[in-house]
């Protein structure tokens, strides 16, 4: 038994310790987009159907022994894939489909590994049943459960902050490699001692069994020679498992487009989402279905009325301790209902594989079809409803309260989610969605305020005022009192034109600090950006310098780019409110001065409601021995916002410019924080 609990252990342990590992290795290749982690659930949800299918499979058309055979062979060849170090081959030029791309490198990377870890937890349980009839393996998924959320949960706070990516890769690698070893032991040992051979009973969708099912033997109990279970029932346990994994992504979304796209944020979530599993096939009447049914449809309520209210926005609080509440409870009700219609042992192998059908379906509707054919982040509203719709079938037999509840709870959220759309669509004029998000052009005011704006989900990125005397006036967080606007019109007038790099376009506002003879070089990895800048703004159009537009993830282009000689650099990238944070660490930082002139200025936007950036660039500034001024602007002027820009220099005296000098803040250096690299960054350490 301990073998059999040790192997379910490693493996699911492994499996969801690899999640964090690979996405954060190829995040900064994709621009840091919070799309990076749904699009990897994608992957990580359809590869756990594949081995769940492949265990139904086995099991019901291969022997005892050549099912061992053909797992240990397997097990051997996917060492090869060791160590899961994506190859710099896999990074995008920019042209490519984010999407496909980073499914092809997963696979390419992780993909054998990944899949036999998803086949064990259904095997392991078939082995088991073979050498323990009557016992209730259902127990062992518990177990493995527990395992992945001990993976997921010391990731953040014990691999992260102290161990770099690569170095957690390779430790993956040597813990997978013990792996193989303990699960080929596993399946030899299912064959030595064998007391009953487990087949099912002619007439199941996989075809007819041969003999000896679990139904003759006597120690069995009548109840586990139930008949197959029905396509109705499978259909509703698929159900259950994609309701549960539409609303994990959805939730994760919602939470990080408006902070940072890093584990921290991605695993709490699916920590509560694996919890409900421990909770639900744990068989301790965790689930108390009479509370919970109450509870839920009360939950349901109130995410919708969070997610349709527009004052809720940007409150962070309010909407992490919502959703990640509403989120355990939905899952709890979906993994409580699938465990009230587990089958008899006999047919676990065809339950696990429609709870991970469910849950690939679920991930492939958020992470691919959602952003084809859904204009905005529509799907945690329909999400909800959906849910609230299941609760309603499941309470239909049962006393009036709960169907009084589940129908109220459907009015609510379906009345909610009208309500987010008219409330999105509410002023736009243009609106587009992409693998990088939703992007929105609205308008407002009207005389002299008239004004357009570019929203990047929530977050205003840029506007212009439509009135002829401020057209041409750099407004938001771009104002000539802001950090980037000072250090621009500090150059200003010079004999020699200057040269300009912003990463993220924006509106292009920028660009109307531009002269005759010098050049602005926009990066933006979005091409939806990029095209609305174009169209409905005239920053661009009507500047009087020469513009460029590379697309792709700006630290890709500039680390394959020729040196280009900026006088300034701005660093203005973002995915709503979340920050790349690739862009702001050590490597990053010495990327940008190989571009910079002996006496260029880096100026970083670390204007955030929730992080507190300055410290981080200040100390990046100061292990690489460069100058450092703060520019903290309350946006007094009518056409500005408040902002906060970090300038750095190689040269201390062009920061002691009037101009600049007399803008400057006080920064508190913390000496006492490790300083942020492409392998290590703490998100805990900068929350306000």
């Amino acid at each position: 038994m301990l073998l059999y609990a040790l192997t379910i252990f490693g493996s699911a342990f492994l499996l969801f310790l690899v999640q964090p590992i690979v996405a954060k290795q190829i995040l900064p290749w994709f621009g840091g987009s919070a799309a990076v982690w749904a699009t990897c659930l994608v992957f990580f949800q359809t590869t756990l159907l594949m081995g769940y299918a492949y265990a139904d499979y086995t099991v019901r058309r291969f022997s005892a022994r050549g099912q061992v055979r053909l797992h240990v062979a397997l097990l051997v060849v996917s060492l090869i894939a060791l160590p899961i170090v994506p190859g710099a081959f896999w990074k995008p030029s920019g042209e490519e489909n984010p999407i496909w791309l980073i499914l092809g490198l997963l696979f390419g990377t992780i993909g054998l590994p990944y899949f036999l870890l998803s086949t064990t937890s259904p095997l392991v349980q078939v082995w088991f049943a073979r050498r323990f009839p009557g016992r209730n393996p259902y127990r062992l998924f518990a177990l493995s459960n527990f395992a992945s959320l001990l993976g997921l949960l010391g990731y953040p706070f014990l691999l992260e902050p102290w161990i770099a990516t690569r170095m957690q890769a390779w430790g993956w690698s040597a813990g997978y490699a013990l792996f193989v070893g303990l699960a080929a032991a596993a399946a030899f040992a299912s064959l030595a001692k064998t007391r009953v051979r487990l087949e099912f009973p002619a007439g199941t969708p996989a075809g007819p069994a041969a003999t000896g099912s679990l139904a003759s033997d006597p120690r069995v109990p009548p109840a586990e020679a139930e008949r197959p279970p029905t396509t109705a029932r499978q259909v509703l346990w698929c159900a259950l498992a994609a309701t549960a994994s539409v609303l994990l992504l959805a939730v994760s979304n919602h939470i990080t487009q408006n902070v940072a796209s890093v584990p921290l944020l991605w695993i709490a979530p699916l920590s509560l989402y694996l919890l409900t599993f421990i909770l639900c096939f744990d068989g301790s009447g965790w689930y108390r279905r009479d509370i919970m049914l109450a509870m839920l449809a009360a939950a349901l309520g109130v995410m919708a009325w969070t997610y349709a209210d527009p004052d809720m926005t940007h409150e962070l609080a309010i909407q992490v301790g919502v959703f990640c509440t509403g989120l355990f409870l939905a899952c709890m009700f979906c993994h409580g209902e699938l465990v009230r219609l587990k089958p008899a042992p006999a047919h676990l192998t065809r339950f696990y594989l429609m709870i991970s059908l469910g849950g690939a379906l679920g991930a492939a509707l958020v992470g691919i079809v959602a952003p084809l054919v859904l204009p905005a982040d529509f799907e945690l509203g329909g999400a909800l409803v959906v849910c609230a719709l299941l609760l309603l079938w499941q309470v239909r037999r049962e006393a009036a309260v709960y169907g009084v509840l589940a129908l109220t709870s459907l009015f609510v959220t379906i009345g909610c989610g009208v309500w987010a759309v008219i409330e999105f669509y509410e002023s736009a004029i243009v609106v587009s969605r992409n693998f990088y998000g939703v992007l929105r052009v609205q308008e407002a005011g009207t005389g002299p305020d008239q004004r357009r704006q570019l929203v990047h989900g929530n977050i205003m990125h840029g506007k212009q005022y439509l009135d002829a005397d401020l057209k041409a006036e750099p407004s938001s967080y771009y104002t000539r009192t802001s950090g980037v606007g000072r250090v621009i019109e500090a150059l200003h007038p010079r004999a020699d034109p200057i040269k300009v790099g912003i990463i993220g376009l924006g509106a292009g506002t920028i660009a109307t600090y531009g002269s005759k003879g010098d050049v602005y070089r926009f990066y933006d990895i979005n091409p939806g950006v990029v095209e609305i800048a174009q169209r409905d703004f005239s920053y661009l159009k009507d500047s009087d310098a020469t513009i460029e537009l590379p697309l792709g993830d700006a630290r890709l282009k500039l680390e394959r780019e020729d040196p280009q000689g900026f006088d300034v650099l701005a660093i203005d990238a973002f995915s709503s409110d979340a920050i790349p944070v690739h862009l702001i660490t050590r490597e990053a930082m010495q990327v940008y001065l190989k571009h910079m002139k002996p006496d260029g200025v880096i100026a970083f936007h670390v204007t955030n409601r929730y992080l507190d950036l300055v410290p981080v660039v200040e100390g990046i500034a100061h292990e690489l021995g460069l100058a450092v001024l703060w520019i903290d602007d309350p946006g007094a002027d009518a056409l500005g916002n408040s902002s906060s820009w970090v300038l750095v220099a190689q040269d201390a005296a062009r920061l002691a410019e009037p101009k600049l000098a007399e803008a400057a803040s006080d920064i508190t250096p913390r000496r006492d924080w490790r300083v942020w690299t492409d392998d290590f960054n703490n998100l805990v350490q900068v929350m306000k």
